[in-house]
């Protein structure tokens, strides 16, 4: 397949519409079933880029869930504690694969945002995998193959016109890139930054003791932001992301929206939140959106008297601002990544409120020495890389 008629571009009213390569060659995906739109081959294809560079970094098989060009979570497929199969909505069902763990982190970490997600995997899809998919709110999904019971299970999602593309492992994009903006054209070489664990080598802190499973959550904090629009934040914790702040303006509101989806990450796992009272037949959908509102600052959007009804068997208790602090204490050795500079310590304060030990980022801020200070007042280890990862 050569080029790709879509049914329009980022909104209805831009047609024409297609993708094509210039050269003339074929096209590194084949659409196996559905019809793809403009965004989501956006998101599967930076997702894939996000993946394939996951699993060569940590040889982990790999997942991302993508919402307008930004992850909602990435992860590799390290096994889910019980808790974790709960607050996922999986554990119902069984022992999961790799790369099915693999997508329930990524899917899961932060539910909210993932609804509607377009989904990148590392490996073949397996039916494990599958299944998961099927019963959630999804757009389509890119990996390197499909099991024939996967294939089968995947084509009956919203009545058959779920989007399954293949990606050819093989392809190597040209080393320059281009794209238009009002006209004018850009180009660029490629970012073909190789994250690993030589890019951790300056610790600029006191602390200077950096486990493996540390290096690990900074390569999948990085990677990640290397595919996020800037300016852009990310937490990451055993293995996925659990907060990405994503394309905002000033650098400590992206720590402080990442670090409140991490917070909410680690406040589903709390007995409060494990022990509501839902009502049989309630949606996963509307349990997440319940749980989102019981945790902030609007619960009483569904603690009022003629609303909790609807949602519970009973009403439960507020869940205060000190029992969420006591139990958010309990976060620790999470991992920061930044994809360029801190120009202040209080990113580094905001993010210590969310058990923040480990950090990566570029430096060569001229508040560096607040910032580094900032990091030893709480025992961090803080990595400068050198290298910035802007993404537009």
């Amino acid at each position: 397949m050569k080029d790709l008629t879509l049914k329009y571009g980022c909104n209805p009213n831009q047609k024409p519409s297609c993708v094509y390569m210039e050269d003339g060659s074929d096209l590194p995906i084949t659409v196996l079933n559905g019809r793809p739109g403009y965004i989501n081959l956006l998101d599967a294809l930076n997702g894939w880029q996000l993946v394939r560079e996951l699993k060569a970094a940590t040889g982990m098989p790999s997942a991302t869930s993508f919402k307008h060009v930004s992850p909602a979570g990435a992860a590799i497929g390290l096994p889910l504690t019980e808790t974790e199969a709960r607050i996922y909505w999986v554990d119902d069902m069984g022992p999961l694969t790799p790369i099915a763990s693999a997508y329930a982190r990524a899917r899961g970490a932060d539910r909210m945002s993932s609804f509607g997600d377009f989904i990148s995997l590392s490996d073949i899809c397996d039916a494990c995998t599958a299944r998961l998919v099927a019963r959630e709110v999804s757009d389509g999904i890119i990996a390197p193959g499909y099991t024939e019971e996967a294939l089968e299970i995947l084509k009956k999602k919203k009545k058959g016109n779920y989007c399954v593309l293949q990606m050819d492992t093989s392809y190597v994009p040209a080393p320059v890139e281009k794209k238009q903006v009002y006209g004018v054209t850009f180009e660029q070489g490629r970012n073909e930054l190789v994250i690993d664990d030589a890019l951790f080598a300056n610790i600029v802190t006191k602390n200077k003791e950096l486990p493996k499973a540390a290096r690990d959550d900074m390569a999948i904090a990085l990677i990640t932001l290397k595919y996020t629009q800037s300016n852009s934040v990310c937490y990451v914790k055993g293995g996925q992301a659990i907060g990405i702040g994503a394309g905002q303006q000033s650098r400590i509101h992206c720590t402080r929206l990442a670090g409140s989806k991490a917070d909410n990450w680690y406040l589903r796992q709390s007995p409060q939140v494990l022990g509501l009272p839902f009502r049989e037949g309630i949606r996963r959908a509307d349990r997440d959106n319940a749980i989102d509102l019981y945790i902030g600052e609007d619960y009483m959007d569904v603690l009022a008297d003629g609303k909790w009804e609807a949602i519970f068997t009973e009403k439960p208790p507020v869940f205060t601002a000190e029992e969420k602090r006591a139990w958010l204490d309990g976060n620790t050795d999470v991992t920061l990544g930044s994809d360029a500079f801190f120009p202040f310590g209080d990113n580094i304060e905001r993010a210590f409120r969310s058990g923040v030990k480990y950090v990566a980022q570029p430096g060569g801020s001229v508040r560096d020495d607040n910032v580094i200070e900032a990091a030893d007042s709480h025992g961090m280890v803080m990595c400068f890389t050198g290298i910035r990862l802007f993404h537009h």
